[in-house]
């Protein structure tokens, strides 16, 4: 875990070793102004030489300088470093999760992975900017004064030793008790973070089923459960802060006894016990720095793993050695393929599917809800990995492919449409990105989305809203259409891309695709027969297996499931913008 988190400092080692180093120098300046202390106390006021107290005195300025200056630097590169490393690790972070193929992200909420780029990351960066300034500067200041301390009474330093195994045992307890449940508080931040961004995301229909009540209890219960975590880790860790004042007033109150004794004995200087009640103010400090680090290590840790977690992930799909990086045409090939989601483990979406689509045809898939459409045209672009069998595109199977060539050329309009914030040419350019304006409106002509986007005052350069929130369910379909053919595909995919447009669009939609892409293999799922009707082909599916693939015609002859599909459609009048002749039967049929 370690090795993983440091491999984030890339370009800040420099200032990473820098601000200890100053620090460090920082610390030597401080540690020698108690014995200069004392020097003016015993060579200079008690012996009533004032040139010493003069002389001494303008070294301790010139330290306490240099300590400032140090004390400057070290903050400035450790502040350099912490924010750098934070940096970093959100760029692998995001950087590891666009690897990721969809069984990969499967694994991890959306709120998680926030959580772990925001929450997560900064606990990392408050805790590289304490190792590297206080981590160095307690140690180092701790040992140091002992030595000191040593130096000056070995038998007033034997206080010191005790306090230390006080405070070593009080902070084991901490940790032992709070790190599991800092393990938990994170994973109740993802919870939190799903509740707030699954409200936001979906308040037309909170608001339009009068849910507020609900969604606001729902979130207080996650918050509650968060707040309750928080209290019992921060009760542990609160017992650190009066610990640590016992042992602070306790060792003075111990050498305030012991030291006066030796004073009266003649054995110990004034000026020394006043030196030595610096050290023993550094030593003191120094563990109670340590424990303030040993508290943000405690929640830093159940950070560090989560963050761990993501980075170690592997890549379910990666490129093949030697790649292809051309796809000859639109052929595509299923070979007894079977799939499943947790790859064998799971239940199996798609069985023994056999499947021959030349290039250029136009195939419609069919079937109820949970019958394998979605899934089998993900494998085509690589989404998954099959379990058994092979996909082929242009004869070639997609594993050997370059997965950015392979997607470049298999453009896929998936069930959910999914728009940026940007102008519509800053969209439609996602399928390609040199396009010139002329290729975006012949694009958008095609997907007859060239019929709202004029309408607009600002064409297309309209501003689109996150999510593409202020234009309706069909023009946002047609927009995402618009840019997967700016992509020239061999393949094109709708997944019920069409569902949200009207039938006569729909069928405009086709019709221009026979016509300008006529090369291209297209694979439209639909639940309405009208979208697929005309289609060369149509694929049947029921329960993930093949239950009919043929012309429309045939299948209302042979196929049941087809059949009812139909006369469901059919009987009720066809689609609900289709029109309807004076008998009742469909008047486009």
């Amino acid at each position: 875990m370690l090795k993983t988190l440091l491999s984030q400092v890339k370009e800040y080692k420099t200032a990473s070793l820098l601000a200890p180093l100053f620090t460090a120098l920082e610390v030597v300046m401080e540690l020698f102004i108690p014995f200069i202390t004392a020097a003016i106390i015993d060579q200079g006021i008690e012996a009533g030489d004032l040139g010493q107290v003069y002389r001494y005195g303008a070294l301790m300025i010139v330290m306490a300088f240099l300590s400032l200056c140090f004390g400057t630097l070290a903050g400035r590169f450790s502040a350099k470093a912490s924010a750098g490393f934070a940096c970093n690790l959100r760029d692998a972070l995001y950087a590891k999760v666009q690897t990721f193929s969809f069984s990969n992200i499967d694994k991890y909420s959306t709120a998680g992975l926030v959580t772990r780029m925001t929450t997560d990351v900064t606990n990392m960066q408050n805790a590289y900017q304490m190792i590297l300034r206080i981590a160095v500067r307690a140690p180092l200041m701790l040992v140091c004064s002992m030595c000191m301390c040593f130096f000056i009474s070995v038998q007033l330093s034997a206080v010191f030793l005790v306090a230390l195994v006080v405070l070593g045992v009080s902070l084991i307890f901490i940790m032992t008790r709070t790190i599991p449940v800092f393990q938990k508080v994170f994973r109740k931040y993802d919870d939190l973070n799903a509740s707030v961004q699954e409200n936001v995301s979906a308040i037309r229909v909170v608001k339009a089923f009068v849910r507020e009540a609900y969604e606001d209890e729902k979130f207080k219960k996650a918050a509650d459960g968060l707040y309750r975590l928080f209290v019992k880790a921060e009760s542990t860790l609160a017992l650190n802060s009066p610990i640590m004042m016992l042992v602070v007033y306790g060792s003075i109150l111990a050498l305030s006894w012991f030291g006066a004794h030796y004073i009266v004995a003649g054995e110990l200087t004034t000026g020394n016990l006043t030196s030595l009640f610096s050290y023993v103010m550094g030593v003191l400090m120094s563990l109670m720095m340590l424990s303030m680090i040993f508290v943000m290590v405690t929640m830093s840790i159940a950070s560090a793993e989560r963050i761990c977690e993501v980075l170690k992930e592997t890549p379910a799909l990666t490129d093949p050695e030697r790649p292809l990086m051309t796809v000859s045409d639109g052929r595509v090939d299923f070979d007894h393929v079977s799939f499943s989601y947790q790859h064998g483990s799971g239940e199996v979406v798609l069985r023994d599917l056999d499947l021959h689509i030349a290039s250029g045809e136009t195939i419609g898939v069919v079937g109820g809800t949970g019958s394998g459409k979605s899934s089998l045209v993900n494998l085509i672009s690589r989404l998954y990995d099959v379990d058994q069998g092979s996909v082929r595109v242009g004869g070639v199977d997609v594993r050997d492919y370059d997965l950015e060539a392979l997607r470049n050329q298999v453009a896929v309009v998936l069930q959910k449409n999914v728009l940026f914030s940007g102008t519509i040419l800053d969209n439609l350019r996602w399928g390609k990105e040199d396009a010139t304006e002329e290729e975006c409106r012949e694009a958008a002509r095609l997907a007859c989305a060239d019929e709202f986007i004029d309408r607009f005052p600002d064409g297309y350069n309209t501003w689109i809203e996150q999510g593409g929130s202020n234009v309706s369910g069909g023009q946002k379909q047609r927009l995402c259409i618009a840019r997967a053919l700016l992509k020239s595909p061999k393949v094109l995919i709708l997944d019920d891309s069409t569902s949200a447009v009207d039938t006569a669009t729909d069928a405009k939609i086709r019709e221009a695709f026979a016509r300008q892409i006529p090369g291209t293999t297209k694979i439209i799922i639909a639940q309405r027969v009208s979208s697929v009707q005309n289609a060369d082909r149509i694929l049947v599916l029921d329960n993930g297996a093949v239950s009919g693939f043929d012309t429309h015609e045939n299948l209302l002859k042979t196929n049941r499931i087809y059949q009812e599909i139909y006369e469901a459609q059919t009987q009720g009048g066809g689609d609900f913008d289709h029109p309807v002749s004076d008998d009742g039967k469909d008047g486009a049929r």
